[in-house]
């Protein structure tokens, strides 16, 4: 069920309880590999591997290369609104939201999928 969560752990845990970590997991995927950001994320990552290992990414996409966090963040289709409302922090916090607030949308996606398909 789609809720409110505070962090990424919380929401992580809710998506193991729901049983749907494996697809959340080949959802970030494919989205990264749209997006042509190369991200190395094992099937059987821990909830706190998985954080950690988004949470690097975002903050190397913003510090190195950051015309490719954009296209990420179009690509996983998180709200430009949702990205200004961070409040400006320095870069590892703000990559912490950010990574926050892609896996709350691969989330929603994966949620809806398992919901609503046949």
């Amino acid at each position: 069920m789609l809720s409110n969560h505070n962090n990424s752990l919380e929401l992580l845990k809710t998506v193991q309880q729901e049983q749907l970590y494996q697809k959340l997991i080949h959802q970030l995927k494919k989205d990264f590999e749209l997006a042509n950001v190369p991200i190395n994320l094992p099937l059987d990552v821990s909830p706190e591997e998985l954080k950690t290992i988004i949470h690097e990414k975002i903050y190397f996409l913003i510090v190195e290369k950051f015309p490719e966090y954009l296209n990420l963040l179009y690509v996983v289709d998180i709200s430009e609104d949702e990205v200004k409302r961070i409040a400006p922090s320095d870069v590892v916090d703000i990559s912490a939201e950010v990574s926050f607030l892609l896996l709350k949308r691969e989330w929603q996606k994966v949620w809806y999928k398992a919901k609503y398909s046949s």
